[in-house]
């Protein structure tokens, strides 16, 4: 994700990272050459004009067809983000109610924490083809990352890791079964949340509707020369690729957000995210300390009673 002040109409108007100019360049250049051929045709050996106004008709329809398709590519886009905040968010509070709960074992809380901040590493790269657990993995058991990363679906083996170190809590009379069961929901959710940008990224929008719009695009770009050239002469080729630019570049945007989970300029700052929970869990842990700990022990719950 791009950074920038709203209010700075100059590096916005001359920018070129996390524009379209490079993807839509070519398409762009084929119709202004072609238009430079229609244009030098009609002006030097025989008329090409064509009547405007199947033009007129064609490029409301396909006006609509871009807004529809730029709506459906950003309402996936801020879908994408609402889960990954809610990640961000169920997170911090799985860590908070396991600082409260498990803070009397202090090598248990820690392990909770890690693969609690390990599982947005794993989702991270799950949404982008690899696999990894971040950083955070070196103050993990070898042994255990090692079968993580070896299973077929990572989050989900992180989420199984976490749910153990809950269980174990349970089983040392840490926490209370009822505990287990409210903790656990939060590791429910993290997956819920995980699945629906699963869902997301490998479902892209129908490829029938795709190509019915390139090929729209297409032949109304090519054709645009023939409609302007008698009223524009030799300013159709400027016009035509003023319209190519605006109609290939409204659609490479709806390309470029469609799936926002990669690394392209535009997507979303995932990394950006795992840091901020990274941060966030290991303050909550390095905060705990000895009074905390004492505090905790004089509270120890009954087996199977809330405290």
């Amino acid at each position: 994700m791009i950074d920038y002040n709203k209010r700075e109409w100059t590096r916005s108007l001359f920018s070129v990272r996390g524009t379209m100019v490079h993807e839509i360049s070519g398409r762009v250049s084929a119709c202004a050459v072609w238009a430079v051929a229609v244009v030098a045709v009609h002006h030097l050996i025989r008329s090409m004009e064509i009547l405007p106004t199947t033009h007129m008709l064609v490029g409301v329809a396909l006006g609509l067809l871009l807004v529809f398709r730029t709506n459906a590519s950003y309402d996936r886009y801020w879908e994408g983000r609402r889960q990954w905040g809610s990640i961000i968010n169920e997170t911090r509070n799985l860590g908070r109610a396991s600082r409260v709960f498990l803070s009397r074992d202090r090598e248990l809380l820690e392990e909770m924490m890690l693969w609690t901040i390990a599982f947005p590493h794993a989702a991270m790269n799950s949404l982008r083809g690899s696999s990894g657990l971040g950083a955070i993995a070196q103050r993990l058991p070898a042994a255990e990352v090692e079968a993580v990363l070896q299973s077929g679906d990572i989050p989900l083996a992180v989420a199984v890791r976490i749910s153990e170190c809950l269980v174990r809590a349970r089983d040392r009379g840490i926490i209370s079964d009822y505990v287990t069961v409210s903790l656990d929901q939060n590791v429910q959710l993290l997956m819920d949340y995980f699945g629906a940008c699963e869902r997301i990224h490998k479902t892209p929008l129908p490829f029938v509707y795709v190509v019915h719009l390139r090929r729209a695009l297409v032949l109304y770009c090519f054709t645009l020369p023939f409609a302007l050239v008698n009223p524009y002469g030799w300013w159709a080729i400027p016009a035509s690729l003023l319209v190519a630019y605006t109609f290939f570049g409204i659609e490479e945007i709806g390309v470029e957000i469609e799936n926002p989970f990669g690394l392209d300029a535009n997507d979303l700052p995932l990394e950006r995210f795992c840091e901020t929970i990274e941060r966030d869990l290991i303050e909550l842990t390095d905060g705990l300390g000895p009074r905390e700990v004492a505090a905790a022990e004089s509270h120890r719950p009954i087996s199977g009673v809330v405290s």
